[in-house]
């Protein structure tokens, strides 16, 4: 007979042991237990409970008929048997071990459960319990139950715990066990090829099929996709099936034990792509719907189901972002990315506080004097993990999180007070103005007009040596609140810039109705400026043309305009031939410290390259 137990799985190679001569000789001497008395005799051998006396020595020295009945035995058999060969209780080691050690007086008792064989060819599952006798007796006695029903009862009540009401496949419960399962060492150690797969896949605008037809045609609908992903698994079987799941709601995963590489899990991918782009037809209606898969095949050793699938549910969101009915396969690098991206996030509020950022300007010259005009103030973090990190790299984040807003708040002031005291320390110059660049979300989620009017009062900068700098697409975009807030701050006397300037789609008549002082031109109308006199390419007239005009419109506007990007003596005597009021780039300077800004100053002209480090 074989079996299983509660117990840790088989030692392997165990064979049915009986117990030895030498383990007889090391337990207590007893002689074989008397037969019972008449009156117990009676209540044994009539009792519906299956029984049997086992002497010390592992050997059957009396059975009831009931015992013969449930094993399928004849009751002459079970006399002189062996007892644990009856009930397979040296399946196990650890079974077995409680079981000698009870022999021998050492235990208390033992209960395991059994599935054996029936002669007849069934399985048979039973509670076995094992018990000492008096040690007037001696022996054990040995008694065996019928848990057939109840384990049938218990298999039907975990499969439906185990399964979806809605698709009958496995659910989230057993997809994971099963997970947990196949990354266990000794599951890719004893061999198979040591790999995992999976494709965890979503329907695209599967909200919109509930809200417009119902829940109950969404419900055929998964349990549609769930036979096609099913037939799907099957046809793309190599080494074994894989398990198809659904976690819940729209979401379904394919689970790949012992997968071959990433070729197979991109061939399977693409089947299920395919299977769901078909058309369904549901009580007479017919639905079209695609998927978004991604696709993660790894070795299995040294993952967890934790790690698995966060970097597959990162790679469905990579899909879905790359414009859905598609799948994507997981890209550690672009992986390394985004978990960059979510630390600097949440590190962004507390570096704050911890002074890790610090103001770098860029000269703002003039195009007819070369003197300097003014400031870019321009913000780095200094991260302690990823060195100095330029705005592209953090601003879009404070800007997600509102952490602009307290952020914002420092620039202004660190980048007024340093103009105050640029001021103080060369007052025989023209004062420079400080530009600073200002979010939308700055002004929506804070009373900039208060913050700027605070700030120069507290720092003494005069309105009109600060500039805000907003782009072109929030200026343009803006109404409400933000205009308000951007003509008090002009009725204020500061100057107002629209950054970028060229590169939105810009209602111009809109532009002359907005309280702005200042246009700096995007640099990609700059660079077209970029060849030299003697270079074999001549330049392209119209780039001069579409610059020239804006610069004359600003004009008449009664706006000046700034050129970013100057890189070379050519641009800026274009610039300054079609009328460019300032000019920004390295041609001058790039961002550089406070103490360099104060060199430039001193200097009665800026030439090319001069507050460069």
């Amino acid at each position: 007979m074989s079996g299983t137990s509660e117990g840790p799985a088989p030692a392997a190679g165990l064979n049915r042991p009986t117990v030895t001569e030498s383990e007889i000789a090391t337990s207590p001497r007893t002689e074989s237990p008397p037969p019972p008395s008449p009156s117990y005799h009676s209540v044994f051998t009539a009792a519906p409970l299956a029984m049997a006396v086992v002497d010390r020595a592992g050997t059957v020295t009396g059975a009831n008929a009931a015992l013969a009945t449930l094993l399928g035995r004849a009751p002459e058999t079970l006399t002189g048997a062996v007892a644990a060969d009856l009930v397979d209780l040296a399946s196990d080691a650890r079974t077995w071990h409680a079981y000698r050690e009870l022999l021998r007086g050492r235990r208390s008792g033992l209960r395991c459960t059994r599935r054996l064989k029936h002669p007849e060819g069934h399985p048979l599952w039973v509670r076995v319990t094992v018990t000492p006798l008096p040690a007037d007796d001696g022996g054990v006695l040995l008694s065996v139950a019928d848990i057939g029903d109840h384990r049938e009862l218990q298999d039907r009540l975990r499969h439906l715990r185990m399964h979806d009401p809605v698709t009958r496949l496995p659910n989230r419960t057993l997809f994971f066990e099963r997970l947990t399962a196949a990354l266990e060492a000794e599951s890719y150690e004893e061999g198979g090829t040591g790999r995992i797969g999976l494709c965890y896949l979503d329907l695209d605008g599967f909200k919109a099929v509930n809200d417009t037809l119902g829940h109950r045609v969404g419900d055929q609908l998964l349990a549609a996709v769930a036979e096609r992903l099913t037939s799907c698994a099957k046809d793309a079987a190599r080494t074994g099936t894989p398990l198809v799941a659904r976690l819940g709601g729209d979401e379904f995963a394919l689970l790949v034990e012992d997968s071959t590489g990433t070729e197979q899990l991109a061939d399977l991918a693409e089947s299920l792509l395919d299977a769901i782009q078909a058309p369904f037809d549901l009580s007479g209606r017919r639905l079209s719907v695609s998927a978004s898969i991604g696709v993660v095949e790894r070795h299995a050793a040294g993952t967890t189901p934790t790690a698995l699938m966060q970097a597959a549910d990162t790679t469905l969101y990579w899909a879905k972002a790359d414009g859905r009915a598609r799948w994507t396969l997981f890209d550690p690098e672009r992986n390394a990315s985004r978990v960059t991206r979510q630390a600097l996030a949440s590190a962004l509020r507390p570096a704050i506080d911890r002074g890790e950022f610090a103001l770098e300007y860029q000269p703002l010259v003039g195009m007819e004097d070369d003197r300097v005009h003014g400031v870019e103030a321009l913000v780095r973090w200094h991260h302690p993990r990823f060195g100095t990190l330029t705005p592209n790299r953090f601003i879009s984040l404070a800007e997600e999180d509102g952490s602009i807003v307290p952020l914002g708040r420092w620039v202004l002031r660190t980048a007024c007070r340093q103009a105050r005291d640029w001021q103080a320390e060369h007052p025989d110059e023209p004062p420079i103005f400080v530009s600073v660049n200002v979010a939308v979300r700055q002004v929506w989620d804070s009373d900039l007009v208060a913050d700027v009017a605070e700030t120069l009062k507290e720092t003494g900068l005069a309105p009109e040596l600060l500039q805000l700098e907003l782009t072109e697409s929030a200026v343009m975009g803006s109404s409400g609140r933000p205009i308000e807030a951007l003509k008090a701050l002009s009725d204020m006397g500061v100057r107002i810039a629209i950054d970028d300037f060229g590169t939105g789609y810009s209602n111009l008549a809109y532009l002359s109705r907005l309280p702005v002082s200042v246009l700096k031109l995007d640099g990609s109308f700059v660079r077209g400026f970029q060849y030299e006199e003697r270079a074999a390419a001549p330049p392209n007239p119209a780039d001069e043309v579409i610059v020239e005009a804006m610069v004359q419109l600003a004009h008449r506007l009664g706006l000046t305009v700034t050129a970013e990007c100057v890189e070379t003596s050519a641009q800026a005597t274009r610039l300054r031939r079609i009328g460019c009021d300032t000019g920004q780039g390295w041609l001058y300077s790039r961002p550089v410290s406070p103490d360099r800004i104060s060199e430039l100053l001193g200097t009665p002209g800026v030439q090319a390259g001069v507050g460069n480090p």
